[in-house]
């Protein structure tokens, strides 16, 4: 398990975001608070406060690729 702060500002980088999400083969969540939100979520996602960053938790052993995809979006 491995985590890290992004920040999503618009629908545009939600969308990228997603996009590079949907290819990795293990969970993916979106912690802020106590809201718990699956990644490959679109609709989850807008479901979040987007001013804030969003604590992104990865399940996966081999995360530097997928990590290395989204370095934009990391705060």
């Amino acid at each position: 398990m491995k985590e890290l702060k992004i920040k999503l500002t618009n629908v545009q980088d939600i969308r990228d975001f997603v996009n590079e999400v949907i290819l990795v083969d293990y969970e993916v969540d979106l912690v802020q608070g106590r809201y718990t939100i699956d990644a490959k979520s679109i609709m989850g996602i807008f479901s979040l406060d987007l001013l804030s960053p969003i604590t992104l938790v990865a399940y996966g052993d081999n995360t530097e690729s997928f990590f290395a995809k989204i370095a934009k979006f990391v705060v």
